[in-house]
């Protein structure tokens, strides 16, 4: 049994494990752990409607399960949106169930967290339930998770909960090239801050 981190890298809604934006992401992650990135059945199947919360979630459990056996490090759940909030779902589920905490996971990280539904909910009740330390990454023009509400929520979680502010960047973390300009960065000097960030909150939470 090996003990390197182990990084589930869950996709967003709109766009499957194969995308441009997440084979990116996993690359660089790779360099803090080992990353077993999948998708959830409705984008194997190829249909564009994301499945019930319940078969998500589900999903979700399977593929830690899978990419877990053998694996004796720290585990960390990493997703991009909607993924990331299932992340979240599953911590809570498996820490209701009374699992052990060394089989549960150690810390998650949400790469543009989807708090404000389409419709205008807040979807705040899971993060209230969570007990695993978790870090938002979070672009200021993020009309889904819009940074003064995050920190409203933040005031009320119980867990451990840490943000990085992407400057200018939308709900993918891109940032505007006006922006990058004036900042004198690039897209990918930007991303691998953000990265930066993420190695030193599992170097907290998380450590190998």
């Amino acid at each position: 049994m090996t003990a390197s981190r182990l990084l589930v890298f869950a996709p967003g809604a709109g766009a499957p494990s194969s995308s441009a934006w997440m084979l990116a992401w996993k690359a660089r992650l790779e360099r803090l752990g080992r990353v077993a990135a999948f998708d959830y059945p409705y984008q194997r199947a190829g249909k564009k409607s994301p499945d019930r919360a319940p078969v998500l979630v589900a999903a979700h459990r399977s593929e830690l399960e899978r990419a877990r056996a053998g694996q004796g490090g720290p585990l960390v759940l990493v997703g991009k949106s909607m993924g990331g909030r299932i992340g979240c779902h599953v911590a809570v589920e498996l820490e209701q169930a009374g699992v052990p905490a060394h089989e549960r996971p150690a810390a998650l990280v949400c790469l543009g967290y989807p708090l404000v539904a389409p419709g205008g909910a807040v979807r705040d009740q899971v993060l209230l339930e969570l007990g695993t330390p978790v870090l938002f990454v979070q672009g200021t023009r993020d009309r889904m998770c819009p940074l003064d509400r995050l920190a409203a929520v933040r005031a009320n979680m119980r867990a451990p909960s840490d943000v990085y502010v992407v400057d200018s960047g939308d709900h993918s973390l891109v940032a505007q090239k006006s922006r990058l300009g004036q900042l004198g960065l690039s897209q990918e000097q930007l991303d691998e801050r953000a990265l930066t960030a993420i190695a030193g909150f599992l170097e907290r939470f998380a450590p190998v």
